[in-house]
């Protein structure tokens, strides 16, 4: 398995490229912005993505959803509780920026335990909601062990739950009971920021520290 990141739009939200060396199938994860660049990236890579995966419906991670599946042809897909955020821009949020923002409706409602297949690589979806309804993460066991953990866990830090249908108790349990359950050697692939390991943010993240004991 390899992974591009690409920090994308006003708010360097983390896009990821994953795809599959032998069969160079590809999932796009979190197309915030920018959807040229990520575009050009993939077809330097020669790629052939067959899924727009998205970890939560707000703005700074959908941006670039309706370019990308205009040209791609992929498939879109989000939490059901996510949904209408892709074609509403209070549920989505971009009205705080004083933009509008509309994409495309999803073709694939994501539930807990599904298994999405990238070449010879499975992604089991973990619904992780906290930082929105409909939030997920995307787990890696093979090849390589890794999470893709949108806004619900960053390094150092947690993601937000004070939007509209954020908790900060369901976010913690999501981090609790579905994320830390995880070997310290799983890689996290966060929505902001830098990557790091479910080891070190068990270790010295501070809200894990003050809140699971």
């Amino acid at each position: 398995m390899k992974v591009i990141a690409m920090p994308v739009g006003e708010l360097a939200a983390n896009c990821y490229i994953v795809y599959c060396e032998n069969t160079r199938k590809a999932a796009i994860i979190d197309p915030g912005a920018d959807g040229q660049s990520i575009l050009n990236s993939i077809q330097y890579e020669g790629l052939n993505v067959e899924h727009i995966l998205l970890t939560h419906g707000h703005f700074d991670h959908i941006g670039a959803v309706k370019f990308l599946k205009e040209q791609l042809g992929a498939r879109v897909a989000i939490h059901s509780d996510d949904a209408q955020a892709l074609t509403d821009a209070s549920r989505n949020l971009s009205f705080l920026m004083g933009g509008y923002m509309v994409q495309v409706p999803p073709d694939v409602l994501l539930q807990e335990g599904d298994i999405i297949a990238v070449g010879d690589i499975t992604m089991k979806v973990l619904h992780t909601p906290g930082h929105s309804e409909g939030s997920v993460c995307f787990v890696v066991d093979s090849p390589v062990k890794a999470v893709f953990t949108g806004d619900t866990l960053f390094q150092g830090s947690i993601g937000r739950s004070d939007f509209p249908g954020g908790s900060y108790e369901k976010l913690m349990s999501s981090i609790r009971d579905k994320l830390l359950v995880f070997d310290d050697d799983y890689t996290i692939y966060p929505g902001h920021g830098p990557r790091s390991t479910i080891g070190a943010e068990r270790a010295a993240n501070p809200f894990i520290r003050y809140y699971v004991k």
